[in-house]
């Protein structure tokens, strides 16, 4: 067997540091992570939070943050600080009812979540990844890569946590689906790695969570999502819906993005990972859905209506974020909370 590359161009930076927050509840959680003390917050001041905001998004974020690498500074312990915990619930509480809302009306069978995404749309207007692809500019593309830095830097990680609440054939398809995401035993093949390579030929910093305070609630929200889905075995079915979504609408928006990225001259480790993305997802979505959608409602089928609302949550943020994004770049402005210095 050949032994894995060594993987020399790893950003050094494996904890993030810690941001600033974006109101009272984030603020609360910074500064409990901070000095090691609960979080102080006004009583009712989550009811009250909106739920698509950027405060109770930075606060999900921060909280859901130590169940990864956590922070520069903050002890692991915080992990599993009860304080913490009761305030994560209650956020968690606040945007799962929020997502519920605005999803009541879903599609609640697989066939019906999933029919619209195997077809090709015939108009692409709404699409970011068409809108770069035909017009797109280089620091548009930076900016994109910028904020999706936050998702792809952590690519596949939430999603292993469904594993050991799979069973057979789902458990075997969903395993497999993961060797590729994390490289096939080869460091420097790891999908977040490919995205690091490709934020660097951009002239972007490839450290983790590096932009997380540039990052609007749309896109925290994308991220939070498949956190709120991986940490609870009760949404296992809804994790199995997002990872679904994302596997079936990413090989046609990769092949746009490689284009886009060719087009603007913006290196070969951008447009190597697109490329990538293009073939890799190609095989996953048959995988995922006639193996890893398949057995799981073979052996769980009342968790059809999760699997359909994962999927159905997913294209409802990347929604939300594509209009973000759209709009903020109609005006001549950044999409980001504050725009990136010049390479």
């Amino acid at each position: 067997m050949t032994p894995p590359s060594p993987d020399t161009t790893a950003p050094t930076d494996s904890r993030p540091r810690l941001v600033a927050g974006q109101g009272e509840l984030s603020c609360a959680v910074a500064e409990a992570l901070r000095s090691g003390a609960p979080p102080v917050h006004a009583t009712g001041s989550v009811l009250k939070a909106d739920p698509w905001g950027e405060d109770l998004q930075l606060a999900l974020y921060l909280l859901y943050e130590l169940h990864y690498r956590g922070f520069d500074g903050v002890d692991d312990e915080r992990e599993w600080d009860p304080d913490l915990l009761r305030l994560r619930q209650a956020l968690e509480t606040r945007f799962l009812h929020a997502l519920r809302t605005e999803l009541s009306h879903a599609p609640r069978s697989v066939e019906e979540a999933f029919a619209p995404l195997l077809v090709e749309p015939v108009d692409l207007s709404g699409s970011l990844s068409h809108r770069l692809e035909t017009e797109g500019e280089l620091w548009q593309l930076r900016e994109y890569a910028a904020l999706r830095s936050l998702y792809h830097l952590k690519e596949a990680d939430p999603h292993l946590w469904v594993v050991p609440r799979l069973t057979g054939r789902a458990k075997a398809a969903m395993a497999a689906i993961e060797y590729d995401e994390f490289g096939a035993g080869r460091a420097d093949r790891i999908h977040a790695r490919l995205f690091a390579d490709l934020m660097a030929d951009l002239d972007l910093d490839p450290g983790y969570g590096r932009y997380l305070d540039r990052a609007p609630a749309p896109l925290l929200a994308t991220v939070n999502l498949m956190s709120l889905f991986g940490l609870h075995r009760a949404l296992r079915g809804a994790l199995v819906g997002h990872f679904a979504c994302v596997e079936v609408t990413s090989s046609p928006g990769s092949r746009r993005m490689a284009k886009a990225v060719r087009r603007c001259g913006a290196g070969p480790a951008a447009e190597h990972f697109y490329a990538e993305h293009v073939e890799a997802d190609a095989v996953h979505e048959q995988v995922v859905r006639h193996e890893v959608i398949a057995g799981l409602l073979a052996d769980e089928p009342d968790l059809e209506s999760d699997v359909a609302f994962g999927c159905a949550a997913t294209l409802l943020l990347e929604d939300r974020l594509a209009t973000h994004i759209g709009q903020a770049w109609d005006q001549g402005r950044s999409a980001l909370l504050s725009p990136l210095p010049r390479p």
